[in-house]
């Protein structure tokens, strides 16, 4: 049985991203007005084997709900049993299905990107996980393996049929990753046969690209990521845009990073991502590089905040 998507406060959500999506990025996205935050994708497989780095990245809070969780696999009662796992034991408003990582190790596991090439597997796996849980089940996909096999429309009937609450689309294909331009007009042709909500991805780097999407497609909701490392920002400056037709464009980027920072010295984050956040925050910062080398030599958390003070 399908369950409604969640109702949410603005068009604008953060994608999920390996290595990126910490609590606390997720808690400063939030304070920046991202509508739904997600988890980086986990590995169901991991999940119900109690793999301790795979279970650390289910930790939560109130503070930043709505929260979804991503996970990634290739068989169906599998990624169910996971999701049944995480309702029991979690609180996560939705569980989203990756099919649509292009990362070469998850394809040669037969899982994200893998998947577009059977429609039948996708379908079952929808279907089986929405069977398992009460919470909405969501998926998110390419448009196809690469260009010569482009299946976004049946993928995302059988999805739909399936019984997801709401679709994400990456419009680009998997070999294409992250390079060339995403092709908006497969979200448009989705938006046009889907009665759920579809949720477009791709090339949104600005408030103006974001509201453009909106247009060209019609989609219901934009999801954003590479764009807001270093920036969640741009989830105010694109709601500001789209009430007012005009944002704050001179950010702080040193003051987002300290705001970031503490958050993650208050929820135990490992310095190791801190680290690699620090460096996504320079690129707004005139003296970025030289920055970036201090960071590497960087030690604690107090060495950090001391940096960008």
């Amino acid at each position: 049985m399908r369950t409604k998507f969640l109702k949410l406060k603005n068009p604008f959500i953060l994608a999920p991203m390996a290595g990126v999506n910490d609590l606390a990025f997720r808690l400063l996205c939030k304070k920046y007005r991202a509508s739904l935050v997600s988890t980086e994708m986990v590995s169901a497989n991991a999940i119900l084997s109690g793999n301790k780095t795979a279970l650390l990245a289910l930790e939560s809070c109130k503070q930043e709900k709505p929260v979804s969780l991503q996970i990634f696999g290739r068989d169906a009662s599998m990624i169910s049993d996971a999701a049944k796992m995480i309702e029991q034991n979690y609180d996560f408003d939705s569980i989203d299905i990756n099919l649509g990582c292009p990362a070469t190790k998850i394809m040669h596991n037969d899982s994200g990107a893998a998947l577009l090439r059977d429609p039948k597997k996708i379908s079952d796996i929808i279907f089986k996980t929405i069977g398992a849980v009460d919470i909405p089940i969501t998926a998110k996909l390419r448009i196809g393996i690469d260009m010569n096999h482009i299946n976004i429309l049946e993928n995302v009937k059988l999805i739909e049929k399936a019984g997801a609450a709401a679709i994400a689309i990456h419009a680009r294909t998997a070999t294409q990753g992250y390079a060339g331009k995403a092709d908006w007009s497969w979200i448009k042709k989705a938006k046009d046969i889907l009665d759920i909500p579809v949720i477009g991805n791709g090339d949104v780097t600005t408030p103006e690209s974001a509201l453009a999407m909106i247009k060209e497609t019609r989609c219901d909701y934009v999801m954003i990521g590479r764009a807001v490392m270093g920036n969640p920002n741009l989830f105010k400056q694109c709601n500001d845009y789209l009430k007012k037709g005009s944002y704050e464009k001179n950010l702080d980027f040193r003051k987002l990073f300290l705001e970031y920072l503490e958050l993650a010295n208050d929820h135990g984050i490992d310095f190791r991502y801190v680290k690699v956040h620090a460096n996504y925050f320079t690129k707004g910062i005139i003296g970025g590089a030289r920055l970036r080398d201090n960071i590497a030599r960087t030690k604690d958390f107090e060495g950090l905040k001391n940096l960008f003070l």
